[in-house]
């Protein structure tokens, strides 16, 4: 019967098991970016500057128009009336034109045009010189791209840090509350021994008391911790993009093998390889060209076309028209220079902050790597700090369990070893877990990850 009781606790442990919902790290960084929506709409953004590109592009070929054009006026447009009579008929000779002999008669003349007209326009426009305004135009359209791609990699870059600050949380309540199961198991061993003493009477009922205090500390300690580990984890299938799942369970423990030095960069050189560095680059790049567009707007332009038009007066008896020109159009601003320059220098002005900017951001960066350097080595030396500290706390506890034992402990001395082996282990949990994202965190202002 007790064989028969093993085994079924053993298929429904391996059934348990088999249901569980196991994710690495890499795993869940793949859903996250697969169902962020922010960063979803980069790669629209990215699509969309390249589009944008393309028509930019379409302004170095002719421009094609036409037009049709078609009225219906109340009264003509064009009015002529004349009354008829006798002509003199003229012979050539001046002399005799005032004495003429012969006449011919006219019988008058009521011309009435244009009171229904229709035109139909096509024209074509090759555009010769802008003032560099198309060579400029593309190349911001080209430097638009470049940009919403780096944005991209920044949007990357945070939601991967994102969840692995989240990943490695629940790994630490994951450990945490391995500890507490041991810690739950000596404070059970510890309240069977006090039971039995306390039963032959070998101590008072108040020693009885102090181990179920601690047993309800204990049970309110495990209950915040399932509802924090519950908590986080909901969060952390919000940020990867999956439905929450209770029997989440997470693989991987943090890597502390490798010490700083294993990661350390020179700053100097790392700079430049940061994507934030990269799009400070640009934004000053793209203040220079705005001041090349400015400047162009205020420069001649110059067009080579062709045009071509019919003219049909829709009355019986008239003729239409269809014709054709070439034509060079020349356009210099003159008037337009006295508020241009003050525009120019507006755009010079803005140029020279987003320098500034440039030059104040990278001092920033730079600084950025050195926090996070301190904050590596931080971390690394909590670890060792700590783990010295839990061995300490292991040594103590083996000492009062034989010293409780003997007799020679109190059992609130016993108690107290015991709480400080939880609490150290925890710690270093914690150390472990922060000495990793500062890995994480190091390498991703020094633009390796």
């Amino acid at each position: 019967m007790r064989y028969i009781t093993l085994l079924l606790a053993a298929v429904c442990v391996s059934a348990a098991a088999f249901s569980q919902t196991t994710l690495t790290l890499e795993q869940s960084q793949t859903l996250a970016l697969k169902n962020n929506k922010a960063y979803k709409n980069t790669a629209l953004e990215i699509e969309a500057a390249r589009e944008m590109q393309q028509n930019a592009y379409t302004n170095y070929f002719p421009k094609v128009s036409a037009n049709v054009f078609g009225m219906q006026a109340i009264d003509p447009l064009v009015k002529f009336k004349m009354d008829g009579g006798n002509l003199p008929v003229y012979d050539g000779n001046p002399a005799n034109l005032a004495s003429a002999t012969q006449f011919a008669y006219f019988p008058g003349m009521d011309l009435r045009m244009m009171q229904r007209t229709a035109a139909g326009v096509l024209n074509i426009a090759q555009p010769l010189y802008t003032g560099g305004r198309l060579t400029t135009g593309n190349q911001l359209a080209t430097l638009n791209v470049d940009v919403k791609e780096k944005q991209q990699q920044l949007s990357q870059n945070e939601v991967l840090l994102k969840v692995e600050q989240q990943y490695w949380q629940l790994i630490s309540l994951q450990e945490k509350q391995k500890t507490l199961e041991k810690y739950e198991v000596l404070l059970n061993d510890v309240r069977r021994q006090v039971d039995d003493a306390h039963k032959a009477g070998l101590i008072i009922k108040n020693d009885v008391l102090k181990v179920q205090i601690k047993q309800s500390e204990f049970a309110a300690n495990k209950n915040k911790l399932q509802n924090g580990k519950k908590l986080a984890t909901m969060q952390f299938c919000q940020t990867i993009g999956i439905v929450y799942d209770s029997t989440l369970a997470l693989q991987e423990t943090p890597d502390i093998s490798r010490n700083p030095m294993a990661y350390y960069v020179n700053h100097g050189g790392a700079l430049t390889n940061r994507t934030e560095y990269k799009l400070l680059e640009k934004s000053v790049e793209a203040a220079q060209l705005q001041t090349k567009m400015k400047k162009g707007e205020y420069m001649p332009t110059a067009a080579l076309g062709l045009a071509g038009y019919h003219l049909n007066f829709l009355e019986s008896g008239t003729k239409n028209f269809t014709n054709g020109l070439a034509y060079v159009s020349v356009s210099v601003p003159i008037s337009d220079w006295w508020g241009g320059s003050h525009s120019i220098k507006e755009s010079k002005i803005k140029e020279q902050i987003t320098a500034n900017s440039f030059e104040d951001t990278k001092g920033l960066l730079t600084l950025q790597m050195e926090k996070a350097w301190t904050d590596l080595n931080e971390a690394w030396k909590q670890i060792a700090i700590i783990k010295q500290t839990a061995i300490q706390a292991e040594e103590n506890l083996k000492v009062s369990q034989s010293g409780y034992a003997s007799g020679l402990v109190t059992l609130s001395d016993l108690l107290e070893a015991q709480a400080l082996v939880t609490e150290t282990a925890n710690k270093l949990t914690e150390a472990q877990t922060q000495y990793k994202l500062a890995v994480t965190t190091y390498l991703q202002v020094t633009g390796r990850k």
